[in-house]
């Protein structure tokens, strides 16, 4: 009785402990651009503190309405995939509705120098990365699919691989959502700043395949007309990308199974 309570207790408490052999760390960094204090979690692969070498870097970018945990509370398997790939996932605070641009119109905004220069700049100080384009990519969902694709467009010298799954590829059909409006001003009298910061009209800043780039998205989400719609205009522009769309829609369900197939393309990446 008493060795199979034992062996019972042991089980439980690998259950418990030893599910994932990642380490989850909190980092908070001081961003001058807005003078405030920021939390990241940081998801460090096994046996990342035993190890020496350096590792690849992906930036994964939550959605409107979320903050930096979502991703480890809602698809709990990230960690064992950051095990899996032998990477550092980064989860930034995108301040729930920032967008991850520098807002024309709210200077306390300023989230596309914060996460592509200030937080970059700290994770490679503290941690064991590889700190280069090659080694580091971005990815996110809904209004991180966004940020994801706009960050990397725009700063081709720090990311070498982009994706977005379900992302608000064109935020113009949505003027009154996701606090829009406060970020780039109301759209009947700021046309511009609109367009000039929905990342459909940043497909210029491309040039053949120096940016690796992956998106996704549920044929059922009411952002699926603006994904197809940047997959027709990177056809066009013959930019090499990969596409995915498939039954599903605006939510985690879609978000745990889509990550899987990102994390593969970023993977053969990091390993080209």
């Amino acid at each position: 009785m008493k060795v199979r309570l034992f062996l019972t207790l042991g089980v439980v408490l690998f259950t418990v402990f030893g599910a994932f052999a990642s380490q989850l760390d909190t980092l908070k960094v001081t961003s001058k651009s807005m003078g405030k204090s920021i939390a990241n979690l940081v998801i460090l692969p096994d046996g990342y503190s035993g190890q020496k070498h350096a590792y690849p870097v992906l930036y994964l970018l939550h959605g409107a309405g979320g903050d930096h945990t979502d991703w480890v509370t809602k698809v709990s398997a990230i960690r064992d995939y950051a095990d899996t790939y032998n990477m550092i996932i980064v989860c930034p605070d995108g301040s729930r509705t920032s967008w991850y641009f520098d807002s024309p119109v709210d200077p306390s905004m300023r989230y596309e120098t914060y996460v592509s220069k200030e937080l970059v700049e700290a994770v490679d100080e503290k941690y064991n990365t590889l700190p280069n384009r090659k080694s580091r990519a971005i990815t996110g969902l809904s209004m991180g699919g966004h940020g994801a694709f706009y960050l990397a467009f725009k700063h081709q010298e720090v990311y070498g691989a982009a994706g977005s799954m379900s992302g608000g590829l064109d935020i113009r059909p949505f003027p009154e959502n996701w606090d829009l409006s406060q970020r780039l001003g109301d759209y009947a009298v700021n046309r511009g700043n609109w367009e000039d910061n929905t990342v459909i009209n940043l497909v210029y800043l491309l040039k053949k395949d120096n940016l690796k780039l992956i998106f996704d998205c549920g044929i059922n989400d009411f952002f699926y007309d603006a994904n197809n719609r940047m997959h027709q205009k990177l056809m066009e522009r013959n930019i090499p990308h990969d596409y995915i769309e498939r039954p599903g829609s605006h939510n985690w369900d879609y978000w745990a199974n889509a990550i899987q197939y990102q994390l593969l393309f970023f993977d053969s990446f990091f390993k080209s």
